[in-house]
């Protein structure tokens, strides 16, 4: 299959003059989506109100749409699941990992982690006592780290600030071979770049849909186990929808089979929704064609940006396969610059303390935004346009 992504442009709903380089922090409106969720909601929800969960398929949903991301991050047929948030998926993952590996306290992750992650894995800690921790190192310095002390590493592939992408399948071998096991956020990869997580070895993995899977703000997030795995795996939120038998209405928990038991609440269908639309796009975007688009577009954005900006420093490796789909240059005055560019039409965000980051989506970016979107960067900074007060006032989200 060859991806034809002008034809995957035309299929989302993109702003009149705007190039939008977000998308790996929240994805665009793809234009069928609306009509998607009002049928759920009209059609499904306001017509067969409670038997939809059977006659709609809204119970099955998690399941089925697990199955389509599965293709995505190279995992198998029935490993991955929907629903809940990234931060709970972490949680869950971290749990059961841990209880697999008795006898070793330690969660090994990196610095340039998300820090929503870390945050998890702290409160566990604290949950399960004064001997479990979590160890942070410098994210280069991982594979040294690990050694027979550590029980889980728990890293994000693609480094949400830099770009920096890990190598997935060295890092889990090393994992494995002193006996820990390994858990990949995914929330900067899933639809970024190939993910090998059955390839990798992979014990868990975890993401988020708002990115670049599309699913609007608040989407669900989606958790992977082994199939290895499957069935032994305790989960420590032991929800009802996670049961065996959930309308047996049994007392004590019993967990249902495989992945399955990794579902906590009741599936969030309308927001399922608008990810199956999405995910109608992305039944078209060969996985290979992808990422070679998206090497090519950062590689201009970088050339560009460097030869007009001499005073943007770049915070994204330029070897290839150390790279995600996202290109960060780093300024102390990164948030009003950042702001100057979102007056003019070029969307991107900024990461404290001096980050600016521009994410690259094939399906909706192609040469002539990233050449347009130089133009407008570099007229910024020659100009010292963004020193301004209106650009200085910090908004709650950056």
């Amino acid at each position: 299959m060859t991806t034809d992504f002008a034809a995957t442009r035309a299929l989302f709903d993109l702003p009149e003059g705007m190039v939008y380089l977000d998308g790996n922090s929240l994805g665009p409106l793809p234009r069928a989506t609306a009509a998607r969720v009002a049928q759920t909601v009209t059609e499904e929800w306001g017509k067969l109100l409670i038997t939809g969960w059977n006659k709609a398929g809204w119970m099955e949903q998690p399941a089925r749409v697990g199955n389509r991301i599965a293709r995505l991050v190279g995992a198998e047929p029935g490993s991955v699941v929907m629903g809940d948030t990234l931060s709970i998926k972490v949680y869950q993952a971290l749990a059961s990992a841990l209880e697999m590996v008795p006898g070793r306290k330690i969660i090994l992750s990196d610095t340039g982690n998300f820090p929503s992650d870390l945050y998890m894995a702290e409160g566990l800690c604290r949950t399960l006592g004064p001997d479990y921790q979590l160890k942070t190192v410098a994210p280069e310095a991982v594979m040294d780290a690990l050694d027979d002390s550590i029980a889980v590493m728990m890293i994000t592939e693609v480094d949400y600030r830099t770009g920096r992408r890990h190598d997935m399948a060295a890092l889990t071998e090393r994992a494995h071979a002193v006996g820990a096991l390994a858990i990949w956020d995914l929330a900067h990869s899933a639809g970024a770049l190939p993910v090998e997580l059955a390839k990798g070895g992979a014990d868990f993995g975890v993401g988020c849909s708002y990115k670049y899977l599309n699913s609007g703000p608040g989407g669900p997030a989606f958790i992977y186990v082994a199939p290895r795995h499957a069935d032994r795996v305790r989960p420590a939120l032991s929800g009802w929808l996670g049961h065996d038998a959930p309308f047996a209405f049994d007392l004590s928990y019993r967990p249902g089979a495989g992945i399955e038991r990794m579902r906590v609440g009741t599936p969030p269908v309308l927001q399922l929704a608008a990810l199956e639309a999405s995910l109608d796009i992305w039944d078209q975007v060969d996985m290979a064609d992808l990422r070679a688009t998206s090497l090519a577009l950062t590689d201009q954005f970088i050339a560009g940006v460097e030869a007009a900006c001499p005073s943007l420093h770049l915070a994204t490796p330029r070897n290839h396969a150390q790279r995600g789909s996202q290109v960060s240059f780093r300024h102390p005055q990164g948030y009003a610059i950042m702001q100057a560019l979102i007056a003019r039409g070029v969307v991107g965000d900024f990461r404290a303390p001096d980050i600016l980051r521009f994410g690259f989506t094939p399906l909706f970016i192609n040469a002539e935004d990233v050449a347009r979107a130089i133009a407008i960067i570099a007229e910024v900074m020659q100009g010292d346009l963004w020193d301004r007060p209106e650009y200085m006032t910090r908004a709650k989200v950056t």
